[in-house]
């Protein structure tokens, strides 16, 4: 099926980003941290690194399925289709919302990325403020927002993330989405690797590996800015604003981050199966 005028727009803007992969330079610090990463881990026995990443793995996958067994994902799910029947009225499945254009698709998915942005927004807000409940679940709370964002993006697009290969690739699009701009990269490129030798359009049968130890930047940087908020919190009041803006702010970034990656690869996907069927 050929595309429109404005499908080929989006592909375009989706090569120019990928594009983007390529010409990106780290500055000396970010140059500098990288190594150390890549040098510290290096050190340690891999007896003791691969349990890690497999339990980093479980844990993930459980976070899946609690969401994906959680009525407000059912709702999340309901009103996708809802939106999707304005549109179009003959829509009754998640493989139906292919039916819609890339227009009508986008718009519904910008409805729940903004209200997962603001959701990111509220959640570094709270953990400003330095209360221990908020503190200690900042992180965990981060991650089940934004994978539950990357879920929505993957059913708006037509991808029903309780299939095996779906509930893999959504895993796998939050890891490369969450990795330091600088290996962005080579998460798309493992992910449209995957496309290319899947068969099976239900079961997954590339590798079941999702974390590696390049994703733990983001856990690291987080924990940063915990340190910081604690400390300006300790300062004058006037320390409070800054530990706001810097809460708020990074978990913005971060939630802004991911929400764009995962709707390029959709976007891509989408294209990529209306060219070829």
């Amino acid at each position: 099926m050929s595309w429109t005028n404005n499908e080929r727009k989006v592909w375009e803007d989706i090569e120019h980003w990928i594009q983007s992969f390529q010409t990106y330079e780290e500055n000396d610090f970010q140059n500098l941290y990288g190594k150390w990463v890549d040098k510290a881990v290096s050190a340690i026995p891999e007896s003791l690194t691969e349990p890690f990443f497999e339990k980093l793995d479980t844990w993930l996958f459980h976070l899946h399925s609690l969401l994906q067994g959680m009525q407000i994902q059912e709702e999340a799910r309901e009103r996708i289709l809802k939106s999707a029947k304005a549109f179009d009225d003959s829509i009754l499945s998640i493989e139906d919302m292919k039916k819609l254009s890339i227009d009508q698709l986008s718009y519904i998915a910008d409805q729940h990325v903004s209200r997962h942005k603001v959701y990111s927004l509220l959640q570094g807000g709270m953990t400003a403020t330095g209360q221990p409940i908020f503190v200690s679940s900042d992180f965990l709370a981060l991650v089940l927002i934004n994978l539950r964002s990357v879920q929505l993006t993957a059913i708006t697009y037509g991808y029903d993330v309780r299939k095996p290969f779906e509930m893999m690739t959504a895993l796998k699009v939050f890891h490369a989405a969450s990795l330091p701009n600088r290996l962005r990269g080579s998460g798309w490129d493992n992910l449209t690797n995957d496309l290319e030798e899947q068969h099976s359009l239900y079961f997954y049968e590339g590798m079941e590996k999702v974390m590696d130890y390049r994703w733990l930047e983001e856990p690291f940087k987080q924990l940063m800015k915990v340190f910081f908020i604690s400390l300006f919190n300790k300062k004058a009041s006037k320390s409070s604003f800054v530990s706001l803006a810097l809460g708020a702010g990074i978990n913005y970034q971060f939630s802004r981050k991911v929400n764009q990656f995962a709707e390029k690869y959709y976007q891509y996907r989408f294209l990529l199966d209306k060219r070829n069927d």
